[in-house]
């Protein structure tokens, strides 16, 4: 069976994005997996799928897979590339959109200056939440590790993050310290780790070790919470521009119980099929 997929990026963020609304699509994790492996596959950090919603008030589903195969909760620059998806696939003429998640609803809307902007719902901080293993909720948690013990905050941005802040993001220890951190026990869900740089009040430098993924060139998600945690450490204030390896997001942030939200670009690379029999559980990709 042939599936049709656009190639899209926020930031280098990279994505196949599939409209699951006219096809039907079954893929397995082994299937995903060889998709996503840059060499095998068409290569991306995640794979989107836009299904139609199951509630009145909701124009789309919103599926997300990273490249290990495995379904997550949320992914910020996802959202900025669904939304010009569904607009450049004809599939709604809204500027706005209501899109439901697994961690709840979003709402990316498409500006005149092709920017797109994405209410990412209220962070939240309770251990349980995120979720962490801690018996108290603090600002920061001290958290140890093979070589070192470093200083996190954890929020939950639908998807769970431990920011740390570092002196300098080049010289950050994002490659041993990262998946030390994703898979840490305290973080039984696992986690994305993020290592910000503050820059200025409004400014700040991040990379961030994705859960299932690894390094990515930006995290829409990692940006919102390094942001959050910086403004609640008194390092920060609304709004920052976020500058990743690809490029520069703007998160704004009113305080707590307030929604962030966050302005990037989304582009489309290149629209292409595969056939799902070239993508068979017998791939050697592990």
């Amino acid at each position: 069976m042939k599936i049709r997929f656009s190639k899209m990026h926020g930031l280098g963020n990279d994505f196949m994005v599939i409209d699951a609304c006219s096809q039907t699509i079954a893929l397995q994790p082994e299937q995903i997996r060889l998709l996503a492996h840059r060499q095998f596959g068409i290569g991306f950090d995640q794979l989107l799928l836009v299904e139609r919603a199951d509630a009145a008030d909701v124009d789309f589903r919103y599926r997300i897979f990273n490249a290990d195969g495995g379904e997550v909760e949320q992914c910020g620059n996802g959202a900025r590339c669904f939304v010009r998806f569904v607009h450049e696939q004809g599939l709604t003429q809204k500027s706005q959109i209501v899109v439901q998640t697994a961690s709840g609803i979003i709402q990316p809307r498409l500006e005149q200056n092709g920017l797109v902007t994405v209410n990412m719902g209220a962070p939240r901080f309770a251990p349980a939440e995120i979720p962490f293993v801690s018996d108290t909720q603090a600002g920061q948690y001290a958290l140890t590790l093979t070589d070192a013990t470093v200083m996190i905050s954890t929020v939950s941005m639908g998807n769970p993050h431990a920011v740390q802040v570092v002196d300098d993001v080049d010289t950050a220890p994002v490659a041993t310290q990262g998946p030390q951190i994703e898979a840490h026990p305290r973080f039984p869900q696992h986690v994305n780790a993020g290592f910000m740089q503050v820059v200025q009040p409004q400014h700040i430098r991040l990379r961030v070790f994705e859960r299932g993924s690894g390094e990515t060139l930006a995290c829409g998600t990692g940006a919102c919470a390094a942001v959050v945690a910086g403004i609640q450490l008194g390092q920060l204030t609304s709004p920052v521009t976020v500058s990743t390896r690809g490029g520069d997001l703007t998160i704004d942030w009113a305080g707590p119980g307030q929604p962030v939200m966050m302005t990037g670009p989304a582009v489309t690379v290149f629209e292409g099929e595969f056939d799902t029999a070239l993508f068979s559980q017998t791939s050697p990709v592990r």
